[in-house]
């Protein structure tokens, strides 16, 4: 029996800018390092090949040495073929499209990759220029600051999920998924200018693969202004409360509200409706639950169009930081989740997604969970932890 040939690639710096607040990973993988980020894309892509070593008998993983893939199989006992190794240990946007090509030419089964928007589209350079007879498939892992692309899975397991699906034989259809990807520079100025670069072929198992991100803001104001109305007057009630402010344009409309500048795409905090602390890293919002003599609230929002609460775009909040939120009085009602009835709808009855990159965290986070939607306007929807 011929074995199903997995290419596999992992950029081991995807992502490695969102906990020190950097808002991306292109070109700041060593200001990252320096301000104490930890690379994440290797757990994050071993999360998918774990759901296939019942299958490792069957799988043979093409892959780059080192950390762009080969240590992550090996570590989980797969079978494996070393295609491309870095010249200095280094890794550039370039090892990523030469192993690209090189899978191309050994007719792999699917291209399996982690990182971000960026790498999706180092891969579509060379996809998109490939000699194939065919189109060879693809799938991200979510593993970036950034994921605005249609051609990743919803989780990491997800993507394993897939996987699965086309080794077991099951009929797995393809379509075109969209190449994104956003100005970094003006993304840490607040301005998100998401541009699309390119398509490639992904497997449509649409439980799995992720919607191209909503980028636009929300058009109800007034709706939003009951939102906001709602979160301050909670603020009002209480002079024993910080509040963390994460990312996203309708927390930003609470903050206009206040009067306060805001962080679009990061994280700050407020206490006694002041702005006490501004773009706030990882380690900075952890120290401030730590010294806080009070109660410390998350205030977030879902990504329009994917569900995700936690493991976009706020890699701020990491799980020690939501553990030490629901450890306090008051439990997970500690987490405000913010987001119009519209928004919610337009989830189609999928549940919201918490990816922190923690499987116990996100399951003790599973069930249902309180969404402000208006002002004393509340429901209950759904969380899951990542399939």
């Amino acid at each position: 029996m011929n074995k199903f040939k997995l290419g596999f690639i992992i950029n081991p710096v995807a992502g490695i800018g969102g906990s020190v607040a950097l808002k991306g990973s292109d070109g700041m993988a060593e200001k990252a390092m320096k301000l104490g980020a930890v690379p994440q894309a290797n757990a994050r892509a071993s999360l998918a090949l774990e759901v296939l070593t019942p299958y490792k008998e069957n799988i043979v993983i093409l892959t780059a040495g080192g950390s762009m893939g080969e240590q992550c199989a090996l570590a989980l006992g797969f079978t494996i073929e070393v295609v491309h190794r870095c010249i200095d240990g280094n890794t550039q946007s370039l090892d990523s499209e030469l192993t690209a090509k090189i899978l191309l030419a050994k007719d792999v089964d699917i291209i399996l990759f982690a990182g971000g928007d960026g790498t999706a589209r180092d891969m579509a350079k060379v996809i998109s220029a490939g000699d194939a007879p065919q189109p060879i498939p693809v799938l991200g892992i979510p593993a970036g600051c950034k994921i605005h692309s249609g051609v990743y899975a919803i989780t990491p397991k997800a993507a394993g999920r897939i996987i699965e699906l086309m080794i077991t034989k099951q009929l797995v259809s393809l379509t075109s998924g969209d190449v994104m990807d956003i100005d970094e520079d003006l993304f840490r100025q607040g301005i998100v200018k998401a541009k699309r670069y390119s398509e490639m072929q992904i497997p449509s198992e649409l439980r799995y693969v992720q919607a191209v991100k909503s980028g636009g803001k929300e058009s109800d104001e007034l709706v939003l202004q009951d939102i906001a109305a709602n979160v301050i007057e909670e603020m009002q009630d209480t002079d024993d409360r910080q509040f963390i402010i994460g990312s996203g344009s309708t927390t930003a409309f609470v903050m206009a509200e206040l009067g306060l500048n805001n962080t679009l795409l990061g994280v700050d905090i407020i206490i006694d409706q002041i702005l006490y602390a501004v773009d706030v890293t990882e380690a900075d919002v952890f120290k401030a639950i730590s010294v806080f003599d009070g109660i410390s609230k998350l205030v977030i929002t879902l990504i329009g169009g994917q569900g995700h609460i936690f493991g976009r775009g706020n890699q701020q909040l990491s799980p020690r930081i939501i553990r030490a939120i629901i450890a306090q009085p008051g439990g997970r009602d500690n987490i405000m989740i913010l987001a119009t009835k519209a928004k919610l709808t337009a989830l189609a009855n999928k549940p919201l997604i918490s990816d922190t990159g923690d499987v116990t965290l996100d399951q003790e986070l599973s069930g249902f969970m309180v969404v402000t939607t208006g002002y004393k306007d509340h429901v209950l929807y759904p969380l899951s932890s990542p399939e």
